[in-house]
């Protein structure tokens, strides 16, 4: 094998692996990040969700500026912005710059995810390129799993602020040693740039959240609440009409009315929006109310992270034995649940005994759900628009955790403010989780294409 090109996927891997790890890396740190800033929990709803906002927002558009300028070109200026976003929120003294620079961070991930897929996929053929691409998925697990470690370790040693910091050194690396491995961009054609599709999507979204979150604070009743949701909807709505006038859409509608790929972006968007609501309140449920140290909480995620590892690769095995229909159905009924198992928790309990049983099993139904989403969205489409589908599914995994921890944030707020919590506020947001995850079984039953992926691969029909 040639070696320049398994340390070219080296390099692309580690920088995809930064992109994951930042989405559940400040998870465990958040409480202490708001100790240190003074952060309500509005503020710290939004030190998570903006970073996997604008990466999911942006993320399309990424892909579209790296067929423009050329995918190397693309990956070195959105590293160069990830990493300097990350050491200026790890210089945060505030709520406003900690958020700016997880915007930053975003936009940086928006530029690179889509562009180091394109030059792996360049860089590598036929079996070779089928091992890359089994690297590049085992990444999300273990970014998840090492996250919420690394975080903990961080948290309680140097403290919270290296959560980011320790994205400087590697990205500095990467940035030096990919122009060295990776050939310069071939000359392409012009192309058009959705720009304002791009963030239309992306204020959409962020209208939905500060009204889910203003919900919180408000009220449901809240003037304030309804005209954010309001104008998200209206947002949405334009951005449909727009998408269907523009010359290169950013999302084709054609596309998007696929059956396969209104499933696989609705198995994707619930199944992220319930794993970061469940990290998101768990966590805080941890160190605000019972009072555990960071680096506990993330020993404590640990096995949780892993779970979602396991049940991601038991789908990989079973889906082309039973259909990805099965599977998200049995996932969705088992985050449901593990769900349920959680509203019965109780602070004088063992967490080993209370927590961990319920989080472990929704955990293990969130894995195969994503995997669902992304086999067998792929196996019902044209190989045409597979790049496409591709990077709406992955749109959605990004915003469907965005949601999640605003909703979760919102439900638990009773829980979250004033300095006597009670548990309240963390059962409802569980019960909504379990809610959430039985009616997603139920309407997977209906939506999600029958058959067996590994059977209809390739003939791009959908069922």
């Amino acid at each position: 094998m040639d070696r320049r090109r398994w340390l070219t996927l080296v390099l692309l891997a580690f920088a995809q692996f930064m992109l994951v790890v930042d989405i559940t890396v400040v998870q465990v740190a958040l409480p202490t990040i708001g100790d240190d800033l003074g952060l309500e929990r509005a503020a710290l709803t939004w030190v998570v969700t903006t970073y996997t906002l604008v990466f999911g927002g942006l993320m399309i558009f990424g892909g579209r500026l790296a067929d423009v300028l050329g995918a190397r070109r693309t990956l070195l200026t959105g590293l160069m912005i990830f990493t300097l976003a990350s050491l200026a929120s790890g210089l945060a003294g505030s709520a406003t710059v900690l958020i700016a620079g997880r915007a930053g961070q975003g936009i940086g991930a928006a530029l690179m995810s889509p562009s180091a897929l394109s030059i792996l996929t360049r860089t590598f053929q036929g079996r070779d390129r089928n091992r890359a691409l089994g690297i590049w998925a085992a990444i999300g697990g273990a970014g998840a799993a090492i996250g919420v470690l690394v975080s903990g370790l961080l948290t309680a040693g140097p403290g919270w602020q290296w959560v980011f910091y320790v994205n400087v050194p590697i990205g500095a690396v990467v940035l030096v040693l990919i122009p060295r491995l990776v050939n310069r961009d071939e000359s392409r054609e012009r192309q058009s740039l959705d720009v304002p599709g791009a963030l239309l999507v992306t204020a959409s979204t962020a209208a939905l959240i500060c009204g889910l979150v203003h919900a919180g604070d408000a009220g449901w009743g809240s003037t304030g609440t309804w005209a954010a949701i309001g104008g998200a909807v209206l947002g949405y709505g334009v951005f449909a009409l727009a998408e269907s006038k523009v010359a290169v859409p950013l999302m084709r509608p054609q596309t998007l009315a696929r059956r396969p790929v209104v499933s696989g972006t609705f198995l994707m968007l619930i199944a992220t929006g319930l794993l970061l609501g469940l990290f998101f309140n768990t966590s805080l449920y941890f160190q605000h109310l019972l009072g555990f140290s960071a680096l506990k909480t993330g020993l404590l995620f640990l096995p949780v992270a892993l779970a979602i590892t396991l049940g991601a690769q038991l789908a990989v095995h079973f889906i082309s034995r039973v259909g990805g229909r099965v599977i998200a159905v049995a996932s969705f009924a088992l985050v449901a649940v593990g769900a349920g198992l959680l509203t019965q928790i109780s602070p004088g309990d063992s967490v080993a005994t209370s927590v961990l049983p319920g989080f472990l099993l929704a955990a293990l139904g969130v894995g195969p759900v994503i995997v669902t989403a992304t086999t067998t969205t792929l196996a019902n489409v044209p190989a045409a628009e597979s790049g496409v589908a591709s990077g709406v599914i992955n749109t959605f995994h990004e915003l469907g955790g965005s949601i999640g921890v605003a909703v979760a944030s919102t439900v638990a707020a009773a829980s979250l403010a004033g300095s006597a919590p009670g548990i309240g506020g963390f059962t409802d947001a569980y019960l909504v989780s379990a809610i959430v995850a039985g009616v997603a079984a139920v309407v997977a039953l209906v939506l999600v294409p029958a058959g067996k992926p590994a059977a209809v691969a390739g003939h791009g029909h959908a069922h």
